[in-house]
């Protein structure tokens, strides 16, 4: 079966990404083809039919995992800085491919064509970040008590890395992870989320090329397609050393408790409550935006979404009426078509939970400030295009303590010093991210120090959303304590190692024990 889409030059985008037999676009990078279900991929966009992809079973999965054992072994032995290389090669490819890349991100989840290509680059600046960091898998020597002795901490590959992601970045997350794994020297296996598999046999299609052209064996990038069932086969099998899970606390719980079960490791990246804490010196210019994009972006499915406000009493009344009259300005429509902000929910079910939570918050006793719905008639064909809403609400309500996947946007009143108001930011159960408006310096740093913001990500006078690829990436709580990206985030896809060398013609014990024969 081909590619059914022909308007937006979708059709061509696929074709220029090597996707042309859809059915067959379940290659898992080792000339293994998946022998399960078929797995229909519709646009939220029109509700169109993309392509179809075929599950993986246990017995594919298995090939996958031996090919993947089996690049390990060579993968691991090359030096780092070549292992870099490869990944600047990988970078230089996305260059080329960003615009149709970025399209069917577009297409196939539905953010804006902006977005769609913003991802793409965030792909491209990890391959830059990781290609430098070839060079930097530094250990350290260590100052031993005993003379004549020398100690050192090295760092080494740990095998093949397990990757979970979601629907919401379908491509981006997955190179956060490969692209540190790789310089690494580790392998990876990736399960992409079941809604958006065409853009992951687009990436497999891109690194498989890539390898090829170098005499490297496939098994170094796998992908494996399915539900929770096929993650399952990662997060049981002792031969994955790691699985970074992306996704709901739901499914961080039951996917960290399996790893430890087996003693394997795990990074877990899961969801967030984020909030912007507006003081009475915040600047409205800077409120406005970075609040706005922060609760429609992506319509509201980034896991760094804003989804409550937290507006001091005294500008309260002032920042409502400026949020409320920006939303006024915001165009929903197809994401490919630049001129609108806002593009679909994922599904049906997405636009059914939205309009669950928005019903849940008014039995609550939330204050609707801005309507929600679901747009009909032409060009919201697919059903799943929804009106951002605004209600105004306080956070011990069930609903608040809640993270719904969808542009709804609390606003809620504090009153006296901004310990009030971090308490309130800090009353939730996810730590993702976080932010304050603020141009007293006294108010920046007490939401920084360690009794402020109890979050992975803590910004002052810029939103919650948009992280950039040298820090570090992720939270805390039910979020999960897992780090993905930049800064030493690497060092979770290798294993320590202390070693003590003796270079004296005795054998002298630690704490000067004598043990004589």
């Amino acid at each position: 079966m081909r590619a059914v889409i022909t308007d937006f030059g979708i059709e061509e985008t696929l074709k220029t990404l090597g996707i042309d037999a859809v059915n067959d676009g379940t290659s898992t990078g080792s000339n293994h083809f998946s022998n399960g279900e078929i797995i229909e991929s519709y646009s939220p966009v029109d509700g169109k039919l993309i392509g179809k992809v075929k599950t993986t079973t246990k017995a594919d999965y298995d090939k996958v995992m031996d090919a993947a054992t089996k690049a390990f072994k060579t993968w691991r032995d090359i030096p780092a800085p070549q292992r870099g290389e490869i990944v600047r090669q990988f970078g230089n490819k996305l260059r080329e491919l960003k615009e149709p890349l970025g399209k069917l991100v577009s297409y196939e989840m539905g953010k804006s064509l902006q977005e769609g290509y913003g991802e793409v680059q965030e792909m491209i600046d990890i391959c830059d970040f990781a290609v430098g960091l070839s060079r930097q898998l530094n250990g350290q020597t260590i100052p031993s008590e005993r003379p004549g002795h020398v100690m050192r901490e090295q760092w080494h590959p740990i095998g093949v890395v397990g990757i979970i992601s979601a629907f919401n970045f379908p491509v981006a997350v997955w190179a956060w992870n490969t692209a540190l794994a790789w310089i690494c020297g580790d392998v990876c296996v990736w399960k992409a989320s079941e809604k958006t598999p065409l853009c992951a046999v687009a990436c497999q299609n891109i690194i498989a090329e890539i390898l090829k052209d170098n005499n490297l064996p496939e098994g170094i990038s796998c992908i494996i397609n399915g539900d929770y069932r096929v993650g399952e086969f990662m997060t049981t099998d002792n031969k994955i050393a790691l699985v970074s899970a992306t996704g709901s606390t739901r499914m961080g719980r039951i996917v960290g408790k399996t790893v430890a079960e087996r003693f394997g490791k795990s990074l877990l990246e899961l969801g967030g409550n984020n909030a912007i804490i507006i003081t009475p010196s915040a600047d409205l210019k800077v409120i406005v935006p970075g609040a706005v994009f922060g609760a429609v972006g992506t319509c509201g499915q980034r896991c760094t979404s804003t989804r409550r406000l937290i507006i001091h009493d005294s500008v309260y009344n002032k920042v409502k009426d400026a949020i409320v009259g920006a939303y006024k300005q915001l165009t929903i429509g197809n994401p490919l078509d630049e001129k609108n902000h806002i593009g679909p929910l994922i599904d049906k079910d997405a636009v059914n939970t939205y309009l669950a939570a928005i019903e849940k918050a008014k039995a609550e006793g939330g204050n609707v400030l801005v309507e929600g719905g679901v747009l009909e008639g032409e060009g919201y064909e697919s059903g799943c295009y929804v009106k951002p809403a605004i209600v105004e609400a306080e956070n011990h309500f069930e609903i608040v303590q809640h993270e719904t996947f969808a542009p709804i946007l609390y606003l809620m009143k504090y009153s006296g010093d901004v310990e009030n108001a971090i308490e309130k930011q800090n009353g939730v159960a996810q730590g993702l991210s976080s932010a304050i408006m603020t141009n007293e310096l006294k108010e920046a740093e007490k939401f920084l120090s360690y009794a402020g913001s109890d979050c992975g990500i803590a910004n002052v006078n810029i939103g919650t959303s948009g992280a950039e690829i040298g820090g570090a990436f992720g939270g805390e709580k039910e979020t999960g304590g897992g780090r993905e990206s930049g800064s030493d985030a690497w060092k979770v896809y290798m294993r320590r190692q202390t070693n003590t060398i003796n270079y004296s013609d005795e054998l002298p014990l630690a704490q000067g024990i004598k043990f004589d024969l």
